[in-house]
């Protein structure tokens, strides 16, 4: 496995006994579900990775791509920002070695991020997030209203104020998929595309395969990396069901210029964060909404995102529309992902990541490929299995029923 153990290792039961090599079937085709597929695959596991349409086309097609470890963190976060913090300084060289592996290029880019507040009023906001974020040791520059026109001379003028965050970054998200699909394939894995999971196959307390349609897919380990739709997998029993919910979000692209584009940092603003791409596209995002699965784009979506994004950039009202979309986050009850073991022996879960799934990708798949491979969950996942809801009663939980 590239990468480190963050904190040592807390040692739990093997997910298989007396095999050195399990046979694994992971249940979802995104950026988590390749991602470990592909380490397994490395180290010499035979692979299958399920998915329901088009490898990496759900939740992981429709993100940003920010790796804002930093900026995103609100309070009640603060036991995420470790395992956030480690997977933003394996990214590097993760990225390195994902372009090596599949000649797909996931454009990595390090120029930082940058957070305006346009009015006094959202200053005082942004001062004190700006406060509390300092105080969890996340490097951070303030800078007044000129400073931040100096970084981005488009944005509009009289910007109150701004913050710097120079260790949040982004990545193509889209390439991102793409490489970890074709990463896999060239390692050996097996990957069953437009195949939908009928059944888990349980029996005796473990995991020992799955079924689609007629089709039964033995196998020593069963990882659920099936995104929002983890909680509804047929066979899946209610002790091992991770309460994990799709929060809806709307989303467009807008083409700028890529000799002479408006924005080189990602922005956030009120109500709206705005991601440049190096062949000019402009990604503004996202709603939050909790709509089930409903994937119509309204009116009152598309206007929100873009009038946030006007406020701060108003030149962007000359830029073509290339493309709308929706997305499901894949959300627990905390809002943070659910890694390692079941109380099914040989069921795996790496779901929940809620906003983080492209940023926690190469911590994901390294600590759940390392607990299939050793035996051992490494202490830094230790705070986000399945276990720490089981005494928590659902109704006096964030998010209500999931």
């Amino acid at each position: 496995m590239s990468g480190k153990a963050i904190s040592g290792t807390t040692q739990t039961r093997p997910t298989v006994r007396g095999a050195a090599r399990p046979r694994v079937a992971i249940v979802g085709g995104g950026v988590c579900g390749l991602g470990i597929g592909w380490r397994l695959a490395q180290a010499g596991c035979a692979v299958d990775v399920f998915e329901r349409g088009a490898a990496g086309h759900g939740a992981s097609w429709a993100a940003a791509g920010m790796l804002a470890g930093g900026v995103e963190t609100e309070p009640g976060e603060e036991p995420l920002l470790a395992l956030a913090r480690e997977s933003q300084r394996r990214w590097p060289g993760f990225a390195r070695e994902l372009e090596a592996a599949s000649g797909i290029d996931p454009a990595y880019r390090d120029e930082g991020t940058l957070i305006v507040a346009v009015t006094r009023d959202e200053a005082e906001q942004l001062r004190f997030t700006y406060d509390f974020q300092r105080g969890l040791g996340i490097a951070l520059e303030w800078l007044n209203g000129a400073e931040v026109r100096r970084r981005e001379p488009h944005l509009r003028p009289g910007i109150a104020a701004g913050v710097y965050s120079p260790g949040d970054h982004q990545v193509d998200n889209r390439c991102l998929v793409l490489g970890l699909r074709e990463a896999f394939l060239r390692a050996g894995g097996t990957l069953h595309e437009n195949t939908e999971v009928t059944a888990l196959d349980i029996d005796g307390g473990r995991a020992r395969g799955l079924h689609c349609g007629d089709a039964h897919h033995p196998a020593d380990v069963v990882v659920v990396a099936a995104g929002a739709w983890s909680r509804a997998l047929p066979g899946l029993p209610e002790a091992a069901r991770p309460p994990v919910r799709p929060v809806k979000g709307q989303m467009l692209s807008l083409q700028m210029d890529p000799a002479a584009p408006l924005l080189r940092h990602v922005l956030w603003a009120t109500k709206s964060y705005l991601t440049p791409r190096r062949d000019g596209r402009l990604i503004v995002g996202a709603t939050v909404e909790e709509r089930g699965f409903d994937e119509r784009l309204t009116a009152g979506g598309i206007f929100a995102l873009l009038e946030a994004a006007w406020r701060p950039l108003p030149a962007i009202e000359d830029l073509p529309i290339v493309e709308f979309w929706t997305g499901f986050r894949p959300t627990s009850r905390d809002d943070q992902p659910i890694l390692g073991p079941s109380p099914v022996e040989g069921l795996v879960l790496a779901t929940g990541h809620h906003r983080n799934g492209i940023l926690l990708a190469p911590v994901t798949a390294d600590l759940v490929a390392d607990y299939i491979l050793q035996g051992r969950l490494d202490a830094a996942a230790a705070p986000f299995t399945l276990e720490r809801f089981a005494a928590v009663p659902q109704a006096a939980t964030a998010g209500g029923a999931a």
